[in-house]
């Protein structure tokens, strides 16, 4: 633990990012011709939601901004795992568009994206219905997906790392438990989503079986605990003692979703009275479904000062998706999001990304609490800088922090670094 404290971290919740271009540039390049660019967002999360507020706000609304999802709200993965134990309503989680529409002149289609035109200047998105969208630059933010499982059926045995009906369902069989069962879930292979929260999960299920009777078995399929280490061994250890078995290095071969059986290549098979399986995370479907270039064929390979992706001019990927050594949260998606918002309205105003003064200013955090009993929290913060040697996002040491105990007051900031996060976001 470093000088790094909770007064610190509380001043973080407001997210750093470049030196943002004013509208200002925009009128210049404009002029007082009828010029209105159109942006196309495609994703409704943190990422999208955050680069669509944030081009209609910063560019004093002379950008056009279309967000496309086929749902007509967006419902967070961040603070989910309260929905889990009944301490939130799914309506605490869940923010509708039509905010956005009505505070910022965003517009929204609710539709899926069959196709993309990227080859010439002027873009084209086609959606399903086959409607086509013209515009100057698009912006994916498709979050996740999941490698395959064998046996694998998500509506016997959820994920629930992408918050919604999947949520509702693994707090419903939570529910259901009955003294002596046994919760059986598995942590993919990093980097995924949350480094945090299927360790926090663990400890949210844990705290209902406490009360119950039972079991908790945490399959990992990494080699120990990737974040947070002191703080959740010691969950597992001390206050779930005798309630929580950690076992790392696994290698799942399968899944029967009928009998809920985990079988692994090294550690023979887990059987569950309630299993909760997730697998290893790659970027949203639509990014390789395009053809888009990728890191370790897994996530869109994108330039950091920009989020564009390489090789593709004027298409952006931001968040979840994005292949570059930041973690894979909300409050990240919502840093990359401004960073991509910013370069975008540079570009329109034909303003250069990689001054100096820009690059020495772009910075993104990531920060999060994790529940650890229903009653205390912890919390962990890291913030990044552009190197300009090396061409990439780095950690900065002294923003590097986390709490050196769970306790009450951490817990009752975890509703308000939330509320923040989400009113930056979706409001």
């Amino acid at each position: 633990m470093n000088n790094f404290n909770r007064r610190d971290f509380i001043k973080l919740m407001g997210i750093s990012t470049a030196a943002v271009a004013t509208p200002s540039l925009l009128k210049a390049a404009t002029g007082q011709s009828s010029l209105s660019p159109h942006v196309v967002v495609v994703g409704s999360g943190f990422a999208g939601s955050t680069v669509a507020k944030h081009l209609r706000l910063w560019s004093n609304n002379v950008i056009n901004v279309t967000v496309i999802d086929p749902k007509p709200n967006h419902v967070s993965c961040v603070m989910s795992n309260l929905v889990v134990n009944e301490q939130l309503n799914m309506s605490d989680i869940t923010f509708q568009h039509a905010i956005l529409n009505k505070k910022y002149g965003v517009n929204f289609i609710q539709s899926s994206v069959a196709s993309i035109n990227h080859e010439f200047q002027e873009k084209q998105v086609i959606l399903d219905s086959g409607e086509i969208l013209t515009c100057d630059y698009v912006v994916l933010a498709p979050g996740i997906s999941f490698d395959g499982i064998q046996g694998l059926d998500y509506q016997k045995v959820p994920h629930a790392w992408i918050a919604g009906e999947q949520t509702e369902l693994l707090r419903d069989q939570v529910k259901q438990m009955s003294s002596g069962d046994t919760f059986v879930m598995t942590i993919p292979k990093a980097p995924y989503r949350c480094p945090p929260g299927p360790y926090e999960r663990a400890c949210v299920i844990a705290d209902i079986v406490k009360k119950k009777g039972g079991k908790v078995v945490v399959l990992d399929l990494n080699s120990k605990i990737i974040v947070e280490e002191h703080m959740f061994s010691n969950a597992f250890s001390e206050i779930y003692k005798g309630i929580v078995e950690y076992i790392p290095n696994i290698e799942i071969d399968a899944v029967d979703s009928n009998n809920l059986i985990v079988y692994t290549k090294n550690h023979g098979e887990f059987k569950a009275d309630v299993l909760n399986v997730i697998p290893t995370h790659r970027a949203g479907k639509i990014i390789t479904d395009l053809g888009f270039n990728t890191v370790s064929d897994r996530w869109a390979d994108v330039n950091p000062i920009s989020y564009e992706l390489k090789n593709t001019e004027n298409v952006f990927v931001i968040g979840d998706s994005s292949g570059t050594n930041q973690p894979k949260s909300g409050h990240m998606a919502n840093s990359q999001a401004k960073v991509c918002a910013d370069a975008i309205i540079r570009k329109i105003a034909n303003t250069p990304l990689d001054s100096q003064e820009r690059l020495a200013n772009i910075t993104t955090n990531s920060a999060c609490y994790s529940p650890i009993t229903s009653t205390t929290a912890t919390w962990l913060t890291a913030g990044f800088a552009y190197n300009q040697q090396e061409k990439r996002m780095k950690a900065i040491p002294a923003s590097l922090g986390q709490a050196e105990l769970h306790s009450v007051n951490h817990y009752k900031d975890m509703f308000s670094w939330s509320k923040n996060l989400f009113e930056n976001t979706f409001m």
